[in-house]
């Protein structure tokens, strides 16, 4: 029996067609992008496409979008995955890993556990906000205002689960969360090998779950969240100095 390869996604489809312009030289490093709008007219697709495809070409560190001021080629691509935030950083990345390490088990800690008592106190006016900040996540073309929004959801999760002192931890990680958002988007990408509507549907299924009231599966979403930027870390050794010495 042969196996056979899955019909490309529409944003699949878009986002080779732009990397074979990368490489055959009509894109080149600093050519501006037509914007969202014009290459949805091009390619015939929605822009929630467009924008899926941006975003993973993004996430292999290919284009850079700057917020307000347009998408830019960044590099001619050599491999088709996300690219690992530590080529970023280099030297400086054990230091941002090893705080990132700490930042993460602090969440898997209170998020989880968040989750699963939202699901039981949440009213119809925390999922409202869910869902709204969902689609700001969606429907944004802005990398900055959706890291922003990210770091909202998590709040309003702690939030609906109506106890005061969880709602002030997690407003305590605040700044901390913000500051390192980003390197937790680029991590979730590069462990996906995959781009911004993958990550929103984790997003989704974890309202999904406590819009349903259902304690145990919004646990374990939340879980399965937090883990895979852990799993990237891990498989990199990064930040791992305090468990060398023990």
């Amino acid at each position: 029996m042969t196996n056979q390869q899955r019909p490309l996604k529409q944003y699949e489809w878009v986002m080779n067609d732009l990397k074979e312009r990368m490489l055959d030289g009509r894109l080149a490093p600093g050519d501006r992008l037509a914007s969202v709008v014009d290459l949805a007219a091009q390619y015939n697709v929605g822009r929630s496409t467009i924008r899926e495809a941006l975003s993973a070409l993004k996430a292999m560190g290919l284009l850079n979008i700057k917020q307000g001021g347009g998408t830019f080629v960044k590099a001619v691509p050599s491999e088709a995955a996300p690219a690992h935030p530590m080529q970023r950083y280099d030297d400086l990345w054990e230091g941002r890993a090893a705080s990132l390490r700490h930042l993460l088990e602090v969440r898997r800690v209170l998020e989880t556990g968040c989750a699963a008592l939202a699901a039981l106190h949440r009213t119809e006016e925390d999922l409202t906000v869910l869902e709204k900040l969902l689609e700001e996540m969606e429907n944004s073309d802005d990398e900055h205002f959706i890291e922003q929004a990210d770091v909202k959801f998590h709040q309003q999760i702690a939030a609906a689960t109506r106890n005061p002192l969880l709602l002030e931890l997690m407003e305590s990680l605040s700044s901390r969360l913000h500051e390192n958002m980003k390197d937790m988007r680029a991590l979730w990408f590069y462990a996906e090998r995959s781009s911004a509507e993958r990550l929103l549907q984790e997003h989704i299924r974890i309202c999904e779950a406590i819009a349903k009231q259902d304690a145990g599966e919004a646990s374990a979403r939340m879980d399965l969240h937090i883990s895979k930027v852990e799993q990237v870390l891990n498989e990199k050794k990064a930040g791992d100095h305090h468990l060398r010495m023990t």
